[in-house]
């Protein structure tokens, strides 16, 4: 897996994870842009939140579908500089 997919899953690592106890605890990393989540986030619900999901286990599953996120998503990935 090449180091800029492995950017980019840690980019849209955690974006739309369900929250813990108290949602403002949770805070998203800091390389999630309020652009990428808003161009990412149904792509990663959609392809990588199952149950008890987790910061590692939402980056693993962007970076194996990375193909399979959209248009919207891929170009926030690669104007923050971070693509395949």
């Amino acid at each position: 897996m090449g180091i800029k997919i492995k950017m980019a899953a840690a980019c849209a690592a955690g974006i739309g994870m369900a929250a813990p106890a108290s949602a403002e605890d949770f805070q998203l990393p800091p390389e999630v842009t309020p652009q990428i989540r808003a161009a990412c986030e149904s792509d990663v619900r959609r392809l990588c939140i199952g149950t008890n999901p987790t910061v590692a286990k939402v980056k693993v599953c962007v970076s194996a579908k990375f193909s399979q996120l959209g248009n919207r998503c891929k170009l926030q990935l690669a104007m923050a500089g971070l693509k395949p």
